[in-house]
């Protein structure tokens, strides 16, 4: 029998090189160019697959090719009760390989860029449709995904104040605590009235957010909702809709969002499409535009790659044969 050939050489990333190599405002241009390349047909990405153990949590796969980025594959799980254990609650590894041989490159913490590049894709959005005149931030939910919004959304607008709201009034103030705009309210309500952008980050599985709420021109972006639908039904019909991908719509979840099911996949806008201005994005001052993410490949790929690079500069990480 001949013998295999070693593949090589791979570099190992753990959480703490993974979070001081990335550079935030890289990663949200880098996101930006990445949704474009997706919207443009030229990235390829299946729609995410996933097992369910029960009601506990599930194990999902994203693989994803964005030519000339990165060739990466992440597994992620979703465990809603994780806080009881101090864990959060997506957790991942994601694998990079070469273009051109298919060699793996790097496996790295995806633990840390799941919650970085969903909330900086959230807030790409953000740039392109709320309003350029927004001051006033609500963050509705102060797990990881709120620390990932605080992080993120204020490098996109100068916002004045950003209320935080909680399940848990003890986390909304402790994470108020990481920002001098920054304040702790009692209740979703009290967040999103007069609010200019809302930014859904829970684990809800019933809406967090309603319409009558939102004052107009408000700018909304929902990214938890994994298990249920976090934002209301009469939110969704009084928005234009922006996703990631179409397939939000036309995938039932995990791949797709629970609030998009049934609609009509030509009336959401890829966002994208609207970076490329090939489709408009907000169109008025008092129009609400709302923004659903579902997770997609491309994000992690355009941020591993950073993450990789940087990491081959400095020579960080640890170097295994395999």
């Amino acid at each position: 029998m001949d013998m295999i050939a070693a593949v090589g050489e791979l570099l190992y990333l753990g959480r703490a090189d993974v979070e001081s190599l990335l550079d935030v405002d890289a990663m949200l241009d880098a996101l930006a160019d990445v949704l474009v390349i997706y919207s443009s047909g030229a990235a390829s990405v299946p729609p995410r697959t996933a097992l369910r153990l029960g009601d506990r949590g599930l194990l999902g796969l994203m693989p994803g090719h964005v030519p000339g980025v990165a060739l990466e594959a992440k597994l992620v799980t979703v465990f809603p009760a994780n806080d009881e254990h101090g864990l959060p609650s997506h957790q991942g590894l994601i694998a990079l390989f070469d273009e051109i041989t298919g060699s793996p490159l790097a496996v790295m913490d995806g633990t840390y860029i799941t919650a970085i590049r969903t909330g900086g894709t959230a807030a790409v959005a953000a740039r392109v449709l709320a309003r350029e005149d927004a001051q006033v931030l609500a963050i509705l939910g102060a797990g990881v995904q709120g620390l990932a919004h605080l992080e993120t959304f204020p490098r996109i607008r100068d916002f004045k104040e950003i209320r935080i709201a909680s399940r848990n009034a003890d986390r909304a103030k402790d994470l108020a605590k990481r920002s001098l705009h920054a304040r702790a309210v009692e209740s979703f309500e009290d967040a999103v009235r007069g609010a200019d952008v809302v930014a859904c980050c829970t684990d809800a599985r019933q809406p967090i957010l309603r319409r009558e709420w939102l004052k107009r021109g408000a700018h909304v972006s929902a990214v938890g909702g994994t298990f249920g639908p976090e934002v209301d039904a009469e939110t969704v019909r009084a928005s234009r809709v922006f996703v990631e991908w179409r397939g939000a719509v036309t995938n039932p979840p995990p791949a797709g969002a629970h609030e998009l099911q049934g609609l009509d996949p030509e009336h959401v806008t890829e966002v994208g499409e609207v970076l490329a201005k090939k489709k408009p994005g907000r169109r008025s001052d008092d129009e609400i535009t709302l923004y659903k993410s579902t997770g997609l490949a491309v994000e992690d790929a355009a941020t591993a790659r950073l993450v990789f690079d940087r990491a081959r500069a400095v020579g960080a990480g640890t170097r295994l044969s395999i």
